[in-house]
């Protein structure tokens, strides 16, 4: 089955920018349109993939443009309670605030710092009206490249996400992350919910993977000292790391068989 909306999460430094980074090229060099959505407040896509840095320094990320918050929601960013508009027009803003390169488009959503997780506020409005529209109503194959949990969707976009991938290594923590990550997915109904091994030095680490994820592994990705030096070098991940595009592939081969 063609997917058509994926979304990626895990814990810090667990590789999920990588496999996004690698989902959106292996994509777009099949001649697919892809938007990939930095979700994540650390950042690190357009990096991973390999967008020149003038390019990336034109992306403002959604949730910093308060002028444009105040005029969609009617109040000023940073408030919480009162009255703003919950969903605001977005419709226009993938095209005016991204960036393109190689076939693939680019925006950042940026972090909701005031109101903690979950807040009533304009730029949490703004985010989670965004993201549904980029989810429900555009044709673009979607990479959402996520924090550990699921702050920008809803239940009315649970059912239109194809896959919810969560990245792990082998390590306790890793997987403490994604039973969370999987019951979050789950309270909004979001039961398609995989997992893709990374970092992984042999048969002891699939092992304990297999044995111990929350969720179906698809496949697994193997630790990989040339995305490390990628990464160092400044350069984006798809042409430095060849074994792990064809790793990447096997992935979505298995899951398009779901």
């Amino acid at each position: 089955m063609p997917l058509n909306k994926i979304a990626v999460s895990g814990k810090g430094g667990v590789g999920k920018t990588t496999l996004s980074a690698m989902l959106a090229h292996i994509y777009a060099r099949r001649g697919r349109s892809v938007i990939a959505i930095d979700a994540d407040p650390a950042g690190g896509l357009a990096e991973a993939l390999g967008f020149p840095p003038d390019l990336v320094a034109q992306v403002t990320p959604i949730a910093e443009m308060d002028d444009l918050i105040y005029e969609r929601t009617g109040a000023k960013p940073g408030t919480s309670g009162g009255f703003f508009t919950i969903n605001p027009r977005v419709d226009d803003i993938p095209d005016r605030f991204s960036v393109s390169y190689q076939g693939i488009r680019f925006l950042r959503l940026g972090d909701i710092e005031v109101g903690g997780s979950g807040c009533i506020c304009p730029e949490s409005a703004l985010l989670k009206a965004l993201v549904t529209h980029l989810i429900l109503y555009r044709d673009e194959l979607l990479i959402l490249d996520m924090e550990a949990g699921v702050e920008h969707l809803g239940r009315a976009t649970a059912r239109a996400v194809d896959a919810f991938l969560v990245v792990l290594e082998p390590g306790r923590r890793s997987l403490d992350t994604a039973r969370r990550v999987r019951q979050l997915a789950a309270d909004i109904g979001i039961t398609n919910v995989y997992a893709v091994g990374n970092k992984v030095r042999g048969e002891s680490d699939r092992a304990f993977l297999q044995e111990h994820s929350p969720v179906p592994i698809l496949d697994y990705l193997s630790a990989n000292t040339e995305l490390t030096e990628a990464d160092m070098r400044g350069e984006g991940i798809f042409d430095a790391a060849p074994e792990t595009v064809e790793e990447v592939e096997r992935i979505i081969v298995a899951l398009e068989a779901l």
